[in-house]
């Protein structure tokens, strides 16, 4: 499967493991929650960690643990819901992420180009030629 990243499509080299899934090798993305209850054992794999965010979770208290992550899932569960943006601005804003913020979810391909201005750098949507046209979509900034 293909991902935008950095705004060019390129394979999909993590794998998401589900809450009750066993770990892999390789790169692999875990819950919020995941993380929280087995953060000793998979702090100690070979591969990349990334981590993936529900809207309800709270950022803060991943506190020193985010410079363990080369990956952060931003699961958008509505697109009308606005939170994702205010994380992906806090992450590269406020914490410094300097790694992966990826889109994941219900959104839609209009909302690429916004995720894009607030620090999102990697799409997962189900149609990757529009999102990436999306991205392009405006050349002038009232911020």
């Amino acid at each position: 499967m293909q991902v935008i990243k950095n705004n060019q499509l390129i394979e999909n080299n993590w794998t998401f493991l589900e809450d009750d899934a066993p770990v892999v090798a390789g790169n692999i993305c875990v819950s919020f929650a995941r993380w929280n209850t087995e953060k000793a054992d998979l702090s100690k794999h070979a591969g990349n960690l990334g981590v993936r965010l529900s809207t309800t979770d709270d950022i803060t208290s991943l506190g020193a643990d985010l410079g363990l992550f080369a990956l952060v899932e931003l699961n958008v569960l509505d697109f009308a819901d606005g939170r994702s943006f205010s994380q992906a601005y806090l992450l590269r804003n406020r914490y410094g992420f300097q790694g992966e913020i990826r889109a994941v979810g219900k959104y839609l391909a209009d909302q690429a180009f916004y995720f894009s201005r607030v620090g999102v750098n990697g799409f997962s949507p189900e149609n990757l030629e529009k999102m990436q046209m999306t991205l392009h979509d405006f050349s002038v900034f009232y911020q």
